[in-house]
Formats: C-alpha cells, structure tokens, sequence
C-alpha cells in the first residue's frame, strides 16, 4: 500500500491509476452489457473480449462522464449546487433518454419541476437504484486515499437522484475506489468500502450474505456462483442492493489481475454493465492503465451519447488525465 502523498509525487502513476478507474468503468460497462445479450450467451456462452462492430457505452459510462466533468469544472471542490448546475445544463434539457437510467430520468424531472436535494432524490420512485454507485468512480480518483471524504462528496453527487441504500451505494464505491488508488488489498479495501453502510440496511446485510458465500467457498467460483445469485436477487435487477454486493463477491473472488476479475464480472448476468463497471473501475484503479488490453481502452474511450448526448465523442482517457490532476489538491 501507498500514501496518498506517494501516489502525488509521481505524475505518470497518477494518471495511470485515474486512466485505469475511468476506462476500466467504461470497459466494465460496455462487456458487461455485451455479455448478457442473448445473441453472445447462444454464441459464447461465456464473453471474454469484445465482437465486431462499434463501442459500447450505456448511461454508466455516459453518467459517470458527467460526474468526472462536474469535478473537473469544480476543481474538486463539489457542492450541492454544482451537481444541480450540471444536471440542469446536461441531463434536464433532454427530451428523451434513448438508455437513460430510470433513477436519472425521475431525477431530472423532479428537478424541472423546482426540487433540490435530497427532496430530488428523497421523492423518486428508483431511489435505491444502482445508478449511483454506477457513475461515482471518479469522486473515488480525486479522493485518492481518502476514503471519508470520498464518502462525503459521495453523498452530496448522489443525493440529487437517490436516498437511503442509493447513496450508501455510492459512497460504498467511492470509498474503495479510493483505497485501490493506494494500492489497498482486497480485504482493507471491502473492511473500508463497508463501514458507509448503515449495519441496519438491506445494503449491508446483502453485502454480508454475498462475503459469506464466498468466504465458505472457499474463494471457489464453482462451489458459490448460482448459490451467490440466488441468495441476493432482488426484484428489479438494478437494484443497489443486489448490484453492489454482486461487483464486490467478484472483486473477492477475482481480483489478481484486472482481465480476469472483468471478464468474472461482466458474466454475472442480471445488471451486469454495471456489476463490471463497479469492477473494472476498482480493478483499473488497483493495477492501472498498464494493466488493461490497449484495444479494450480503444474500443471504449469515446463514448456513443446513447443515453446522454454531450458525452458523444468525449474522450475518457483524456478526462481521466484531468481528474488525476486534482488529486494534488
């Protein structure tokens, strides 16, 4: 393990780490939405690298595009009113979500409507949905090594769009991205993920289910993986606390390197892009750039604008190289 301060002196690892979060994300989410198309699971039964044709990006790359551009516009320094400034100028002025998140699209209308947060995501039917925990990775860079204070900007990005168990998700990925950008193992980093959850939440309880699990297996993929989705299945498949529980159980039982622990991942099923996304972004921040196939980062860094039409052609690998610069403050 690093310091934050270690990790600050050295500019190319710093980018390396943040270039590994953010196309890592991007990666989880494309295969991971590959991955669960009927065509593939027919074709391949399992997906390990992406088909022909062109790039994948659902609403968690495009979210979490917006969330590292809010914090690049703040300079880190994350209020309340920059989150509403950036959703009402990129998201609310949509007329239409070709793949937008329901949780997103509820939000955006509630805040056409005249609420703030947390009434914006306190008065929102999907408002334990994992599209939180799907888009926060970038606030997990900036607070390299800071796991609290990942926590607490955290809360102040999700609270426009979520309550209760979406924003314990939220902080629960913030916070390990944070400790894998310090090179923290896999155990510390789920111990500290797990203290934002309140011990009472469904959160948490699915969390500690999911652990056990694999804990009794022995770390075996075989021996837990249909026991696994079973036990934390939920209603509607991106639900918080049936998704996160879901990324971290991967993360325990693969995480020496990244493609394994991906492709691990993205072969979850049920909400799968964002599982992955989950992982890859942890896994991306641990190993970094270097770690991650050069044509995965090709084939994700420009996303396609399905869900939210400004990230069209943005560059990740670019705005993760601006987010690293804001680890120094």
């Amino acid at each position: 393990m690093i310091t934050r301060e270690e990790l600050v002196l050295s500019p190319e690892l710093k980018a390396s780490k943040a270039i590994g979060c953010l196309c890592g994300l991007a990666i989880g989410d494309g295969l991971g939405d590959a991955a669960r198309k009927q065509e593939n699971r027919v074709n391949y039964g399992l997906t390990t690298d992406f088909g022909k044709g062109d790039s994948w990006s659902t609403d968690d790359t495009e979210f979490a595009m917006l969330t590292a551009r809010t914090l690049i516009r703040c300079k880190g320094k994350l209020t309340t009113q920059d989150v509403v400034d950036a959703w009402l100028s990129d998201v609310a002025v949509q007329d239409e979500f070709k793949r937008g998140g329901q949780s997103e699209i509820a939000a955006a209308r509630n805040l056409l409507m005249g609420l703030r947060p947390p009434q914006s995501g306190m008065f929102n039917t999907y408002h334990m949905s994992d599209g939180t925990a799907m888009r926060i990775s970038p606030v997990g860079i900036i607070c390299a090594g800071q796991p609290e204070r990942a926590a607490r900007l955290a809360e102040t990005d999700a609270s426009i769009s979520h309550f209760r168990d979406g924003i314990w998700g939220a902080q629960t990925v913030a916070a390990a991205v944070s400790m894998a950008m310090v090179d923290a193992d896999i155990d510390l980093l789920i111990d500290t993920a797990m203290r934002f959850m309140p011990r009472d939440s469904w959160l948490y309880h699915n969390m500690t289910v999911a652990l056990d699990i694999v804990d009794q297996a022995k770390g075996r993929v075989i021996d837990c993986w249909m026991r696994l989705h079973d036990a934390i299945l939920a209603s509607t498949w991106s639900t918080t606390a049936e998704a996160i529980p879901a990324a971290f159980a991967c993360l325990k039982l693969s995480h020496n390197d990244f493609k394994s622990g991906l492709v691990l991942a993205a072969n979850f099923g049920r909400d799968a892009d964002t599982i992955a996304a989950v992982a890859g972004a942890v896994l991306g921040a641990r190993f970094g750039a270097q770690a991650i196939p050069a044509d995965w980062i090709e084939k994700t860094r420009h996303p396609a604008g399905t869900c939210l039409q400004f990230t069209r052609g943005m560059d990740v690998v670019e705005c993760a190289k601006e987010l690293a610069k804001l680890i120094d403050n």
